[in-house]
């Protein structure tokens, strides 16, 4: 983008190198939300920036980890940093910038809230890592559009295989059958960093 808008830390950003996406669905079960909140506090205790979406579900969740873990964490936005969105979250993007962390944005201060927003927002989510893990997503979750985005630009993908009955989880079995890499726990993701 032609310019990003940055709340929090001093600059620069967290190298990418040692940042890690955890992603999933805003409509997560328990199970998904624990998975990332324990993946996302391991990988902070390890010095790993956590990065996602700020959204409700997993995204939360995985803020919430790396705070838990003394860590830090870039949440990106969809709307203006001005104006975290979803409201919902704005107590989590306060604790955010108190613990020395970021929030991050295209969208300049102000400017409405657009729909297509979110999924623009996803190939900065993909950029600002060098791995991208799914927790939880179905097969038409806009999870996967990040995930697209990682692949362009050559990134390694990897997924928490859930429940096989579980709908929540048909999106991530379905990238781990087209060859992503299988995360149980927080070595796991360690050793892909390696």
């Amino acid at each position: 983008p032609p310019a990003l808008f940055v709340r929090g830390a001093p600059l620069p950003l967290p190298d990418v190198e040692l940042s890690v996406a955890i992603i999933g669905a805003r409509r997560c079960t328990e199970l998904g939300r624990g998975v990332a909140r324990d993946l996302a506090r391991g990988l902070a205790r390890a010095g790993v920036v956590v990065v996602s979406g700020l959204a409700l579900g997993i995204d939360a969740a995985a803020h919430e980890g790396a705070l838990d873990g003394g860590g830090q964490t870039l949440a990106v936005l969809a709307s203006p940093v001005s104006q975290p969105s979803p409201r919902r979250n704005l107590s989590l993007a306060e604790e955010i910038l108190e613990s020395g962390g970021w929030l991050l944005s295209e969208r300049p201060p102000g400017a409405q809230l657009r729909a297509h927003d979110f999924p623009r927002r996803n190939r900065l989510v993909a950029g600002l890592t060098r791995l991208v893990v799914v927790v939880e997503a179905g097969l038409r979750s806009g999870t996967l559009s990040t995930v697209g985005h990682a692949l362009d630009l050559g990134l390694e993908v990897a997924a928490v295989p859930g429940p096989v009955t579980s709908p929540a989880s048909a999106g991530a079995h379905e990238l781990l059958r087209r060859g992503a890499q299988i995360v149980t726990s927080v070595r796991d993701v360690l050793e892909l960093l390696r």
